[in-house]
């Protein structure tokens, strides 16, 4: 009997705000929501990015007035929303219009008759000095330079990004000011922070679920599918001699693409269980939640943390896309529109999936998945957000160019379909089925993918398989893309509204339809709606994955058939408790009351402080020990 892998928490931070309790959802979803719901949003929002503080019932803005929640909102609330979602890029981050870079340039004398020369301070001389300078030591620690002939030089300039918007985390969000941060990249930063609220987010203290099961008998896969890019990580190492700058300590080990499951096991959870990385570009996460779910379904894992983290938001990065063709242009951008009076789009439609497009946009998350098995979910009363029973990874075969789609879509989507379809019946597939598409907002994609869509859907039957794409709202987020998918999928069977692809006002000529019903304009289908959902993901290099969803009315259904009435009833109970610790925290987030989890040398065990035997490990703080009960596979062959 397969164990069910249920999610039982979620968190993290992207360009809609943060993820734990559906606030990054409904951030996108706003203009449908009821008003205290709204207000919970704007609240929310309000102490993320530093634009409030609430002490003694009230909410101080930065000028110091004391206001109550409604008027804080009337206040500010128009300037939170601007602060999320695609839009330009803040220079908090960097200077899209002023990028530093150096010129390469040939020196030489005005005067025929003269030598160059300058005056430098003699520690700065270079060691391998050019064969034509003459340098004469002077006082105060400078010396005289005398070129014979021409000096080739690079003399620090700037200039404009071409590409100038992108999903970033809401304005005046700096993750570094909430912990210990030390010199942590960017995106190790958003991991604290994000893998911090899914822990939280699942009301049961982690000291409860890790005494429940055995130290092995837990996994965290994590990734991000560039590393860290930043000054702080690898982008500081490989810039730094070029920038007349040092290589610290940090740059080389903090750049690792698996330093977020590092962080997760040292800082947060504690863990000794299995970790893991797997990188598959676009599709990482969901190759990371491959292994998971695997290893809960065989009985390996009870528990594990899924999750990515990434910041790619650079100007190198940028650059990079760019010459690709792979981003939307301002330029590009304003010919789609036939705007030639004004200097710069409508950044907040930069991403416009299966629409007439130009381009992806680049965004930043850090996205985190609470799993555990159902029957330790059922023990401990967990809320139960959904199920993932399945994930298909597949690559393309033989290809021309590494970066270009090719077939292994294909087979993710179709066996992603049939298992779908073996749970919840054709009429739940074709009819009650939504498919989160990996929508980049690529002329190549939007014709490809929803050629892939097209093929699967119809091939089953169906007419109208909705299609939402959250890279419209939040651009697209890398390797941890998945997450992003993953977690705003979860809102709609709290809130009932299918976000739609509002950016794109209509489905371009060229993407297929058949089959598909592309969801243009956010809708209502109502809670229980939809008994499940097709996450898919197309990566460079051939990587590609598809994820099975089910709603959490689908898990209980099945549920209900493994276990008894007394069991269902005694979980209940305990669920309700459960649900009251998580909307205790969500309240305590609102008010920026709760800060991350950072255990920076909390309980380091060695070697002396185990006791071992023939039959076990038993490690402090953990109740249960580590079985050396190991069943040989291959009896047969001894």
């Amino acid at each position: 009997m397969a164990r069910l892998p249920v999610i039982v928490g979620f968190g993290g931070i992207n360009s809609a705000g943060r993820t734990s309790s559906h606030q990054a959802y409904r951030r996108i979803v706003f203009d449908l929501l009821p008003s205290l719901i709204q207000q919970d949003v704007l609240l929310d929002l309000a102490t993320i990015t530093n634009m409030a503080e609430h002490k003694n019932g009230l909410w101080y803005t930065n000028g110091g007035e004391a206001l109550d929640a409604t008027a804080l909102i009337d206040s500010i609330g128009e300037t939170l929303l601007a602060r999320t979602l695609i839009r330009r890029i803040h220079p908090s981050l960097f200077d899209v219009d002023n990028v530093v870079l150096h010129k390469s340039m040939t020196l030489h004398s005005n005067h025929a008759e003269e030598k160059l020369s300058f005056t430098i301070k003699t520690r700065s001389l270079p060691n391998d000095r050019p064969t034509n300078w003459q340098v004469t030591e002077l006082s105060n620690g400078l010396s005289e330079v005398v070129v014979d002939g021409t000096l080739e030089a690079f003399i620090k300039d700037t200039k404009p990004l071409s590409v100038k918007a992108a999903g970033q985390l809401p304005t005046g969000f700096d993750p570094s000011k909430l912990y210990q941060s030390r010199n942590h990249p960017r995106g190790l930063q958003m991991t604290v922070y994000g893998a911090s609220d899914a822990v939280k987010s699942s009301g049961i203290d982690w000291e409860i679920i890790r005494n429940k099961v055995a130290p092995d008998q837990m996994a965290v896969y994590a990734a991000n599918s560039i590393g860290q890019m930043d000054d702080l990580g690898f982008g500081g190492m490989l810039k730094s001699a070029l920038m007349g700058k040092r290589t610290t300590s940090k740059h080389l080990p903090l750049g690792y693409a698996q330093m977020p499951a590092d962080f997760v096991n040292a800082y947060i959870l504690g863990s000794v269980g299995n970790v893991g990385t797997s990188i598959g570009a676009c599709a990482t996460y969901f190759f990371n939640l491959e292994k998971a779910i695997d290893g809960i379904k065989s009985g390996k894992f009870r528990v594990a943390m899924v999750g990515g983290s990434d910041a790619p938001i650079t100007p190198e990065i940028i650059e990079g896309f760019r010459t690709m063709g792979a981003l939307a242009e301002d330029t590009a951008l304003l010919a789609l529109d036939q705007i030639s009076n004004q200097k710069e789009p409508d950044h907040t439609r930069s991403c416009r999936p299966f629409a007439q497009n130009c381009g992806f946009t680049i965004g930043e998350s850090s996205q985190w998945t609470l799993l555990m098995d159902d029957e330790l979910a059922i023990e401990l009363g967990a809320e139960i957000f959904g199920a993932i029973p399945a994930v298909y990874s597949y690559a393309d075969g033989h290809k021309k160019s590494i970066s270009a789609p090719g077939i292994g879509n294909y087979l993710t989507m179709s066996k992603a379909m049939s298992y779908l379809q073996n749970i919840i019946g054709n009429d739940g597939l074709t009819q009650r089925t939504f498919i989160q598409a990996h929508g980049t907002s690529t002329p190549q994609n939007r014709i490809t993918e929803s050629h892939v869509l097209s093929k699967a859907a119809t091939s089953f039957g169906a007419t109208a398989i909705p299609v939402v794409a959250m890279k419209a709202f939040l651009g697209h987020s890398q390797g941890t893309a998945g997450g992003d998918q993953l977690h705003l999928s979860l809102g709609v069977w709290k809130d009932g509204i299918l976000p739609g692809i509002t950016t794109s006002h209509a489905i371009a000529d060229d993407v297929y339809q058949d089959g598909l019903k592309f969801q243009l304009k956010h809708e209502a289908y109502g809670k229980d709606y939809f008994d499940g959902a097709l996450l898919n993901s197309k990566g460079f290099g051939g990587n590609n994955a598809t994820a099975v969803l089910l709603s959490p009315n689908q898990v209980m259904k099945m549920l209900k058939k493994r276990y008894s009435e007394a069991q269902i009833s005694d979980y209940l109970v305990k669920n309700a408790d459960v649900i009251a610790k998580a909307e205790a925290y969500n309240q305590a987030m609102i008010r920026g009351e709760s800060l991350p989890i950072y255990k920076f040398g909390f309980n380091v065990l060695g070697g002396e402080e185990l006791t071992v035997t023939d039959k076990e490990i038993r490690l402090p703080g953990y109740d249960i020990p580590v079985s050396l009960n190991v069943e040989n596979e291959f009896s047969d062959l001894n």
